[in-house]
């Protein structure tokens, strides 16, 4: 069985309460991803937190329409970003190169094969590609509904397995997460309607919500990607998954056949 895994770690997972980079949960996540590639899979890192990342490095004293402040946390934001990353994963050998894309970069044509051509000769180079909206010139209609959108395209247009949404929730459940009365759906089968249980709220620092992981779930399962909802602060989350999923909690959408 092929082993191509586009991991998504939203802005909840990457931030603390506070706003700031949780360079611990990065530096986790990182170790959990190194673990991986040493044991096979072929990963794809689609990250989240350069906006999040540039608001806290820079105090803005004056003031700056939405689109503006975007552009600026995103430019200041991304180098910080990967330059964590870059620090963390070298610890352990491995090679990072940066992807920075567009929504029409996935219309079919030159653009599209381009940065499938890049993607494609980075991991056969044993480069980990780390993805993320290019928020400096992405705005507006432009944009992605969130990272959540994009990571679903990235699944489809590399040919992956299994697309891993890593959120601060466990997964979908029937109800509110914090009543204990909802229970948490662990399987979904292809054109199961679940809309039902989906609220609509997005979260605390990105774009998306359980929603959005809903909608890139169901289309990707309908084009037969295997797509797991998850926990990202759960000690060794992405291993686990790997490995005994079925100790752990989760929602996983299996692949039409």
């Amino acid at each position: 069985m092929s082993k191509r895994i586009v991991i998504k770690v939203g802005s909840n997972v990457l931030t603390r309460t506070d706003g700031k980079l949780d360079v611990t949960r990065m530096s986790a996540l990182v170790d959990q991803i190194a673990w991986l590639k040493r044991n096979g899979y072929e990963i794809i890192l689609v990250s989240s937190g350069a906006v999040a990342c540039g608001r806290r490095e820079l105090k803005v004293e004056h003031s700056l329409d939405s689109v503006e402040q975007r552009q600026l946390f995103s430019a200041l934001g991304q180098v910080k970003l990967i330059g964590l990353y870059y620090d963390l994963f070298r610890e352990f050998h491995i090679h990072v190169g940066q992807v920075l894309t567009m929504k029409e970069n996935f219309q079919p044509g030159e653009q599209y094969e381009n940065q499938q051509a890049c993607m494609k000769v980075m991991l056969e180079n044993g480069v980990l590609p780390i993805v993320n909206e290019n928020d400096t010139v992405s705005v507006t209609e432009l944009m992605f509904t969130d990272n959540d959108e994009l990571s679903g395209l990235i699944a489809q247009m590399m040919k992956a397995d299994t697309l891993v949404l890593l959120s601060n929730i466990d997964g979908i459940y029937t109800g509110n997460p914090d009543d204990p009365a909802s229970v948490l759906i662990r399987d979904v089968e292809t054109g199961t309607d679940l809309s039902q249980y989906i609220q609509t709220e997005k979260s605390a620092f990105g774009r998306g919500g359980m929603h959005s992981k809903y909608t890139t779930a169901s289309q990707l399962s309908q084009a037969g990607i295997r797509v797991i909802i998850a926990n990202g602060e759960r000690d060794n989350i992405l291993v686990d998954l790997m490995e005994r999923p079925q100790d752990i909690p989760h929602t996983e959408f299996h692949p039409k056949s």
